[in-house]
């Protein structure tokens, strides 16, 4: 199973909501108990969203990098940002 690196906190509800429905999924494909093999780098959603606000997608889009990097340093093998918002910077990231 590969491992999944997720970037959270956008806000944390939403996180959770990927996080669960990404480990229904992997129940409901390999049965018993399994579940996703995941990293969560959550961030201060104060911070992102001031930056939303005042349309500062580069710099969102570079922080965003700089977690996703992180994340495949601690092992992770595919990124997914938990957050529709933060759509507008995925193809860079």
């Amino acid at each position: 199973m590969r491992t999944i690196g997720l970037i959270g906190g956008m806000s944390w509800e939403s996180t959770q909501e990927y996080y669960r429905i990404i480990n229904q999924h992997v129940r409901k494909r390999l049965g018993r108990l399994h579940s996703a093999q995941c990293i969560i780098y959550s961030v201060d959603f104060e911070k992102v969203e001031r930056l939303q606000h005042r349309g500062k997608w580069r710099m969102l889009a570079k922080l965003m990098t700089s977690i996703a990097l992180k994340l495949e340093d601690a092992g992770a093998q595919g990124i997914v940002i938990c957050s529709n918002t933060m759509h507008k910077a995925a193809e860079e990231v």
